[in-house]
């Protein structure tokens, strides 16, 4: 099996003295993919460098009782985020997913896809046509590439088909991919991740959409205070955990 290339990713974590980085680094070194982790007492900053997915260095540093916020991830313009929602009107809060997206190589990018809350079973994730989430999944379009990728001779699979996620008894659930995707061409479009592949129902508490928008790379976003709300990073941390994030 071929080893995924390495990327850097930056993550601001609560840390107040040598003894704090050492736990953490212990942590995350029990990660399959970790190369290299460092860290900066004073900006509250811990760099790793490796191919783990970044959901899973977050479970690691929340492992030793600290909290983490994704700073950056690859270079400039090479990363890209995409919450996912439920349109659904019965469920209160509607963020039940996240994907992050890096690109690593000319021609692959990695996507960590996590849900949370939803009900057990398999799920397809699947990238669409349009960015229209206005009416939930429905909206949405076809599939990416899906016709295009039939025209071919012999048909190739559609660049929009991911692949699935299982999700189990707890409601947790949690796949790492490895696509020859360029991160400009996911920018403004839509995934679904759902048991349906198509049809789909906007009451379908399961069924969540988003749309794909760009995130800051290593050391481009060096904010502590929101400009628009005034809060820290971490006042905005735990109000979106609240409301579902992950």
């Amino acid at each position: 099996m071929t080893r995924l290339p390495d990327f850097e990713t930056t993550f601001a974590v609560p840390l107040s003295c040598e003894e704090c980085i050492k736990d953490v680094s212990t942590s995350l070194y029990k990660l399959n993919g970790i190369s290299n982790v460092s860290a900066d007492l004073k900006s509250q900053l811990i760099s790793i460098t490796g191919n783990a997915p970044p959901s899973a260095i977050v479970t690691a540093i929340q492992d030793t009782g600290r909290d983490a916020i994704l700073r950056g991830s690859g270079r400039a313009e090479s990363a890209a985020v995409c919450i996912l929602e439920t349109h659904s009107t019965s469920v209160q809060d509607h963020v039940r997913g996240l994907v992050r997206m890096v690109q690593v190589a000319p021609s692959m990018t990695l996507l960590d896809v996590t849900l949370r809350g939803v009900s057990p079973g398999s799920y397809n994730v699947t990238i669409r046509e349009a960015g229209d989430i206005s009416q939930g999944a429905a909206s949405t379009g076809r599939i990416w590439d899906l016709l295009q990728s039939k025209q071919t001779s012999p048909p190739r699979p559609a660049k929009g088909v991911l692949g699935t996620l299982e999700v189990g008894q707890s409601g947790l659930g949690s796949v790492f991919l490895d696509k020859p995707l360029q991160i400009w061409e996911l920018i403004g479009r839509s995934i679904v991740v759902s048991r349906r592949q198509d049809n789909f129902d906007r009451e379908d508490p399961d069924t969540l959409v988003g749309v794909v928008a760009r995130s800051a790379g290593v050391w481009d976003n060096d904010k502590t205070v929101c400009s628009c709300s005034g809060k820290t990073v971490w006042e905005e941390r735990k109000e979106q955990t609240a409301k579902g994030m992950l």
